[in-house]
């Protein structure tokens, strides 16, 4: 018996009923030869940590655009929050911690840059739309490793594909709308217990607003502090979910409600500030011009380092490198493409 195999027969003791067993994932789109030492949510999450795109979240917006400060969360630290947040449910809940990191640090791969506001871009410019959670499995399924792609295993890139809540009900209406492991399930409700929190925090730091600003019904219920409020949140639904005997991942109906509310309190007073969407609107038309420049130049994406993939439209390749920019390659590239460059002589 193997490292890997030992692990997988520990699994069984260490881990819940409801939990995802490594040795039962059910595989990979490419057959390949198992790890001797890894299982396969091991193997995934190392692939998705030594991809190019995981190093690119460090250079992407998260709240602010390209912030000054070396203390506001980027994409990155996002990423490496949720998958704190989701290891330490996991552990409690006795779920597969493995398979819980691995869709945590791949959740957001195919995010743009300049955050929402480039996504939103990409999604007017791009025929039939644009959406992170979409290019994040065409990240992991194809962009990397000059097209052979990460062939991750089928349940985190389900976790990866159902991951997004948009504005819509925190819980999903819906079994359809949920990845199909209790892991997966927990990393989509990490992900908003993590950015609401930290995004709150960068607020406050950034003088968006004040802690006093919000409104006191949120902050009896889900606490005074960020970490008061951390704690709440991560409590609260290891105890729903334990008294619901694992059959989903939950919150208790009063935490979801003041979440939502939390959510879109944010989404008023932060995210649609004038001072933060002003900015958004500047980076917005970066994206756009820069994306009519390449669909009536289809030859410079190469020349830039982009690529093209077998079959593909001229919009999706143009997408797929605007995309994979960080906000400074692309605020260089449009400096570098639009704006007047000194003249060099001999």
């Amino acid at each position: 018996m193997n490292i890997r195999q030992m692990i997988e027969s520990a699994e069984d003791t260490l881990l819940c009923a409801q939990a995802a067993r490594s040795g039962a994932s059910k595989g990979r789109c490419r057959d390949e030869d198992p790890c001797p030492i890894r299982t396969i949510y091991q193997v995934d999450r190392d692939r998705i940590l030594h991809c190019k795109a995981f190093r690119r979240l460090k250079y992407k917006t998260q709240v602010f655009l390209a912030p000054e400060g070396d203390h506001y969360r980027t994409r990155l630290t996002h990423t490496l929050e949720v998958s704190q947040v989701a290891r330490t449910m996991a552990r409690a809940l006795r779920l597969n911690e493995d398979l819980t990191e691995a869709v945590a640090l791949g959740h957001d791969l195919g995010h743009t840059p300049f955050g929402h506001a480039g996504e939103r871009a990409l999604s007017e410019l791009l025929p039939g739309g644009f959406h992170h959670v979409n290019q994040s499995l065409r990240v992991v399924d194809l962009l990397e490793k000059d097209g052979a792609g990460l062939n991750l295993s089928w349940e985190v890139r389900d976790g990866i594909r159902h991951h997004s809540k948009g504005r819509g009900a925190l819980l999903g209406c819906g079994r359809a709308e949920l990845p199909l492991t209790l892991e997966g399930q927990l990393v989509r409700l990490a992900d908003v217990i993590a950015y609401v929190n930290h995004d709150l925090d960068d607020a406050i730091r950034g003088g968006l607003v004040n802690e006093d600003d919000l409104p006191a019904e949120l902050r009896r219920v889900l606490g005074q502090s960020h970490s008061q409020r951390l704690n709440t949140l991560v409590s609260d639904l290891i105890e729903t979910t334990l008294a619901a005997e694992l059959e989903s991942v939950q919150l208790s109906a009063k935490v979801t409600e003041h979440l939502t509310a939390l959510r879109d309190w944010l989404n008023d007073n932060v995210y649609r500030a004038p001072s933060v969407e002003d900015e958004f609107r500047k980076a917005g038309r970066v994206l756009r011009e820069l994306f009519a420049y390449f669909i009536a130049n289809p030859r410079a994406v190469r020349d830039c380092g982009g690529r093209c993939e077998e079959g593909e439209t001229v919009e999706v390749m143009v997408a797929d490198f605007l995309a994979g920019m960080t906000d400074r390659y692309a605020l260089n590239l449009y400096q570098k493409l639009f704006f007047p460059q000194p003249w060099r002589t001999l």
